[in-house]
């Protein structure tokens, strides 16, 4: 072990230890008494069937990222990363498909040794509180699909950034970071129209109160949009949500069937207020451009990585090359990732809250934004009071109680002002 090996582990571990720390706290900050706020929509026996699932899932994924941790070490000190690599060089495949090949194979059996839990994770916790719809065809098809287009779009991607590193010299990281900037772009075009049918069925939403109601909100604000959908996410899971897509003629208000059938058309409304705000406020445009400097300090990082013999090293690789390269700093930015996601989460928060303010400024209402958020956290399980660190760390929408203090402050403002 090289002390390029020991910083890295200590990294990995401090991730770890703090991931864990975060998830302990949580369940100690876990409150027994049902808040006063929330008691017009759960009830008792409700409120202590969300905090069952909010021990069973933290728990849970407190299994899972040990297990992941444990195969990981015993991975890299067992020299699993030299072996692989010697055995796909002798292939004789070059540089690009011997790269396709051996991050290939590590995705795989990355992708085998997480499908027990993810097994357990549908038909076992999310069918114990009534969550599940998944049928074991649909898993199966779910998990073809995602496979064929891991396939069919991130191989020529990645081939191509192997290939910019390879083979365009020391500005091959502006050359990935292009590609993979246009294709992220295109992709906010494409995939609503022709990667999200593969796995939903996406059906105008019918003639009636809730039509009319959300199109002429639509108009009141400015905001062209081509058509309203229903997705049939009952054919997965009972939980509930809505969310825009795509950009121009591919914009689509999306909302779930089981959210169309939970709350009440003034609730939908302000829901998509909501929704709207975040385009209205350019909170979108933000954070693509904020993922497009992300990509490309990545890259830049990468090709500074790339250069640094002692790295490879630190996995026992003898033999530097683009494809083992990429995937270290894959696992030495993850900490960084972590530490990264503080300030973002805390961006996050903030366009959560203007948008609720938008939607109340517009809809000239409070009470049904925070009536549908509520039937939202009783439907979805939600974990009212959550500990202030995992807030930080995961959480890119405020407590819920936070947002309702905000929407309320937002509606007295307004009625001050009128």
């Amino acid at each position: 072990m090289n002390t390029y090996a020991a910083l890295i582990l200590a990294a990995l571990l401090a991730e770890y230890v703090l991931n864990l720390g975060s998830d302990l706290l949580n369940l100690r900050h876990l409150q027994p008494e049902l808040p006063a706020e929330f008691r017009d929509t759960f009830d008792e026996a409700e409120y202590e069937r969300a905090q069952a699932y909010t021990r069973t899932t933290t728990r849970f994924g407190l299994v899972s990222s040990t297990f992941g941790l444990a195969v990981l070490l015993v991975f890299w000190f067992a020299g699993g990363f030299e072996g692989l690599d010697t055995v796909v060089r002798g292939w004789g495949f070059g540089p690009i498909g011997t790269g396709l090949c051996y991050i290939g194979l590590l995705v795989l059996g990355r992708g085998l040794l997480a499908l027990p839990f993810s097994l357990y994770s549908t038909f076992g916790i999310e069918e114990r509180f009534g969550f599940n719809e998944t049928t074991p065809r649909t898993f199966a098809l779910d998990l073809l699909k995602s496979v064929a287009l891991g396939v069919a779009l991130g191989g020529p991607l990645l081939a191509a950034i192997l290939w910019f590193f390879q083979s365009t010299g020391p500005y091959g990281w502006v050359y990935a970071w292009a590609v993979v900037t246009a294709v992220m772009l295109g992709l906010q075009f494409f995939a609503p129209r022709y990667l999200m049918p593969l796995f939903n069925d996406f059906e105008p939403l019918e003639e009636g109160a809730l039509r009319e109601s959300i199109l002429s909100y639509a108009d009141s604000v400015d905001f062209p949009v081509g058509e309203v959908y229903v997705m049939d996410g009952s054919r997965r899971s009972n939980k509930a949500n809505a969310f825009f897509t795509g950009f121009g003629a591919n914009r689509r208000i999306v909302l779930f069937d089981t959210l169309v059938e939970q709350l009440s058309v003034d609730e939908l409304r302000s829901v998509v207020a909501h929704e709207m705000g975040h385009y209205k406020l350019n909170h979108i445009p933000q954070r693509i451009a904020t993922s497009v400097v992300q990509t490309g300090v990545l890259f830049l990082l990468l090709s500074l990585f790339l250069q640094v013999e002692g790295l490879f090293h630190a996995f026992y690789v003898d033999q530097p090359s683009v494809y083992t390269g990429l995937l270290f700093f894959g696992l030495v930015y993850s900490p960084v990732d972590l530490l990264l996601s503080i300030p973002l989460n805390a961006w996050a928060r903030r366009h959560e809250f203007q948008a609720d303010r938008f939607a109340v400024e517009t809809t000239d209402r409070d009470g049904p934004l925070v009536g549908g958020l509520k039937r939202l956290a009783e439907t979805n399980l939600s974990n009212l009071t959550p500990h202030p660190l995992t807030v930080a760390l995961e959480y890119s929408h405020p407590p819920l109680s936070q947002r309702i203090e905000q929407i309320r402050a937002a509606a007295r403002s307004g009625s001050t002002a009128a």
